[in-house]
């Protein structure tokens, strides 16, 4: 299987679409014929360039993740303070739900994760991993610098906030409604705040068997 930067522009327009197929029916729910079909090729020239439905999944989630880190780390390069990236890092997500509420591409994944190859589940969680790495750098870097509050350097708030993230596109997209993850981290953000209180986060550490942040 290619590396995505080798693929030629034939190949790179079928991982295209097949990345739209999968933010919007999921990997079980399109076919090389769908792909085809949306390309204007013959199925036979898909296998040409992808052996398999799982090697052609595999370039989308590589892709994508790749893209995800270079947003992250232009978010790092304009936006000096923890809030302020946070505000920025829902909006990669919000990009996507705005586009016909599209889902993010190892949302989709994670939520087949039982039917998928073990190959595409470690791109996955390789995904996840990079997102809260970098939430809890983001974290940390607040609560250092005191634009955050003291709680908000918990190793829960990563976990809460990707999850907050994926599950708004989720909810969002089963209501049917225009409230997407920027939504969602607005009203997330003040709980984060120097000087909000931190009485649910220390709810939630007892219910974690932690002890609460002080």
């Amino acid at each position: 299987m290619k590396h995505f930067s080798e693929l030629s522009p034939s190949a790179e327009r079928i991982v295209d679409v097949a990345e739209v197929l999968i933010q919007e029916l999921g990997f079980n729910g399109f076919s090389f014929e769908d792909v085809a079909r949306q390309v204007g090729i013959r199925k036979p020239s898909i296998h040409h360039h992808f052996a398999t439905k799982v090697d052609l999944g595999l370039t989308v989630t590589q892709r994508y993740t790749h893209r995800f880190r270079e947003a992250l780390l232009r978010i790092e390069g304009r936006s000096g303070k923890a809030p302020e990236r946070l505000s920025a890092y829902a909006e990669l997500f919000e990009c996507a739900y705005a586009q016909n509420r599209r889902l993010c591409i190892c949302g989709m994944l994670g939520a087949e994760s039982d039917s998928l190859a073990d190959t595409l589940n470690t791109e996955v969680k390789g995904f996840f991993q990079i997102n809260l790495d970098w939430l809890g750098r983001v974290m940390a870097q607040g609560q250092a610098d005191g634009t955050l509050a003291a709680h908000a350097a918990h190793n829960n708030w990563p976990e809460t906030l990707l999850a907050a993230m994926e599950g708004a596109m989720l909810v969002g997209r089963g209501l049917q409604s225009g409230q997407g993850p920027r939504l969602v981290m607005a009203r997330l953000l003040p709980a984060l705040l120097p000087g909000s209180s931190s009485s649910v986060f220390a709810r939630t550490a007892e219910l974690d068997g932690r002890p609460a942040p002080s």
